[in-house]
């Protein structure tokens, strides 16, 4: 009825909205390949949709279309330690992967914003990242291979379905990912997982502009590390994020957030020379200098 249609007319783009002429949710790859071929057929539109976490519109219905929403596909095929692979269906959520495979030493590495609850199939579609994107890439670097269901209602693989990197040909796992479903709607993908660091070291530096902490940041790289994150907060938003959950962050215009991952002695070593950067381009004194928020070792 329209009022279940109606939660179906945006993502998390909220200032765009349209109610689509009907919303399927299917639980196989044959029956996403009888949708799309009854589309194809009649010549409707159809949108493929996640969670519908995305900010950029591309779970975005056109008046009418039809909505193919994957939540239901929520399947885990197989879990491969030995080769560091897991097969998953569009429907697992970002955050289950790690979750999964996290008692064995790995996770997964793309870890956008709205984890807990975004789709592995909506990752795929948006190539989403994350804060650890830096050092270990987005979606598409995880992706080893993916069965798609193609506008004709075709069932074909894209890459590996055995997870083996760099098959000769095209990269059309690496067209398919960021798409926004636009040559397809994935319907499994065969995922890499990435061993546990030994060590985890995260540093909170405040500075008096953001152009100091943005030079920090460039030097970091010139020196030849790459952290596994860094992040900059400018005042207005260390003062929402003091007003909503009083982190305790120090009074200055700019906070610098890095963090290293790796084995003990070179996260120490690098850790070392990160606050050396940060003093040398003018990090406050006394404790709001330089605080180690987290420090994580096995």
């Amino acid at each position: 009825d329209k009022t279940q249609l109606q939660t179906y007319e945006c993502d998390g783009l909220t200032n765009f909205r349209a109610v689509p002429g009907a919303v399927v949710l299917p639980r196989t790859a044959e029956q996403v390949q009888t949708i799309v071929r009854v589309c194809a057929k009649h010549n409707i539109p159809f949108v493929a949709r996640g969670a519908g976490t995305g900010l950029s519109g591309g779970a975005l219905p056109t008046p009418g279309c039809v909505v193919i929403g994957l939540a239901r596909m929520n399947r885990v095929h197989s879990i491969d330690f030995e080769n560091a692979l897991i097969t998953v269906e569009p429907g697992v959520t970002n955050s289950q992967v790690t979750d999964l495979v996290r008692s064995a030493g790995f996770f997964y590495a793309p870890d956008p914003s709205s984890q807990i609850v975004c789709t592995i199939g909506g990752n795929l579609a948006e190539n989403a990242g994350g804060a650890h994107c830096l050092k270990y890439g987005f979606t598409t670097t995880h992706v080893l291979g993916c069965e798609v269901v193609l506008p004709t209602g075709e069932l074909v693989w894209l890459g590996s379905p055995h997870g083996v990197p760099d098959t000769p040909g095209y990269d059309l796992t690496g067209v398919f990912i960021g798409s926004e479903g636009t040559l397809g709607v994935a319907t499994k993908a065969v995922l890499r997982i990435v061993r546990r660091p030994q060590c985890v070291q995260t540093l909170l530096a405040a500075f008096d502009s953001s152009s100091a902490a943005g030079q920090t940041v460039s030097d970091i790289i010139a020196a030849g590390m790459l952290p596994s994150a860094m992040e900059m907060m400018d005042r207005i938003s260390i003062f929402a994020a003091e007003a909503a959950v009083h982190a305790g962050y120090p009074d200055c215009e700019c906070l610098l957030l890095v963090e290293l991952d790796g084995p003990i002695d070179e996260v120490n070593t690098q850790m070392q020379r990160v606050r050396e950067l940060c003093t040398k381009n003018g990090a406050l004194g006394g404790d709001k200098a330089q605080r180690l928020a987290q420090s994580d070792s096995e």
